[in-house]
């Protein structure tokens, strides 16, 4: 077993985050042509590479000489790790920030065969090279100097990760906001349907099929709207039901100007804008037309300001 000062664990933590951070940014700047500065937090860390640089720490420790024990450990720690990490995230933030699914034995797209070995390998990798010199650093450091610098680190580690959890809590808000309206737009639409079948019983107001889409579907409302009120002046019904209708047109179309300015505020925002950028692999299944919608909009915000 592994006989580290609570610092030096501390220490080790941040190192592999750091690390780790190395590792993926220039793999995804690799993939996208492009730097990008990966992860969840904005600084020069990947929670999840410490995290699990430390639980690997820990299972292969009873395992020391014995390679495959080490692999097999590595494989199991690391994957349960990520897979509940990436549950929790998904529920609590409403999207994936990695995605397995167009992987082979891949398990709800949030773990796969292929990263599990992966992760038996860094295990190996981590345990007998990489981590005996950064044993030997954290040796090195006066015990004094140690607790300042990563009580330092710690501050700024811990800003960061308030500040980049906010971003994710408002995206979120975002997407829920934007689903609830889509879904309020098509009951409206529904509604307007039933009005012009019932009011129009000897007259075919001709209607383009409509895309779900939220700008398409606001839009086609309107024109619902206007058509219902210019084809069939003198019902009875109409007149009834103007109220009504003019009433929840403007609610809805108010609300979706209401969800724009919203994903326009959280486009601007540089530190959330840089949370869609750090994650280009962000996905989610229930929310993905306004996420990709988000995307893009950051990508033309940045090139705009170029």
């Amino acid at each position: 077993m592994y006989h580290y000062t609570l610092s030096q664990w501390i220490f080790f933590f941040y190192f592999y985050c750091f690390f780790g951070w190395c590792f993926e940014s220039t793999y995804v700047s690799i993939c996208q042509k492009k730097l990008v500065n990966r992860g969840f937090i904005r600084g020069p860390f990947l929670p999840l590479y410490g995290s699990g640089a430390i639980m690997m720490l820990l299972v292969s420790s009873p395992m020391k000489g014995n390679l495959v024990g080490i692999f097999i450990a590595g494989c199991l720690g690391a994957t349960v790790l990520e897979y509940v990490t990436g549950v929790i995230m998904e529920a609590l933030f409403k999207v994936r920030y990695w995605d397995y699914s167009h992987k082979k034995f891949n398990f709800r797209g949030q773990i796969c065969l292929e990263s599990s070995l992966c992760w038996g390998l860094l295990t190996i990798l981590m345990t007998q090279f990489i981590h005996k010199p950064v044993e030997s650093l954290a040796m090195m450091i006066p015990p004094r100097v140690l607790v300042l610098a990563v009580a330092v680190i710690s501050v700024l580690f811990i800003a960061d990760f308030v500040t980049s959890f906010q971003a994710a809590m408002d995206l979120r808000d975002i997407l829920i906001k934007a689903e609830q309206a889509r879904q309020e737009l098509e009951r409206l639409q529904k509604r307007l349907d039933v009005i012009i079948a019932v009011a129009n019983n000897d007259r075919e107001i001709k209607r383009e099929k409509r895309e779900e889409r939220m700008e398409e579907l606001a839009s086609a409302i309107e024109d619902t709207f206007l058509q219902l009120r210019d084809a069939i002046p003198g019902s009875e019904l109409l007149r009834e039901k103007m109220e009504e209708i003019v009433e929840l047109r403007d609610k809805f179309i108010g609300s979706r100007r209401v969800g724009e300015e919203n994903q326009q505020s959280f486009i601007h925002s540089f530190f959330k804008r840089n949370l869609l950028k750090g994650n280009p692999t962000m996905t989610s299944h229930k929310f993905y037309d306004t996420l990709e919608e988000l995307k893009k909009s950051a990508s033309e915000y940045r090139k705009g300001k170029k």
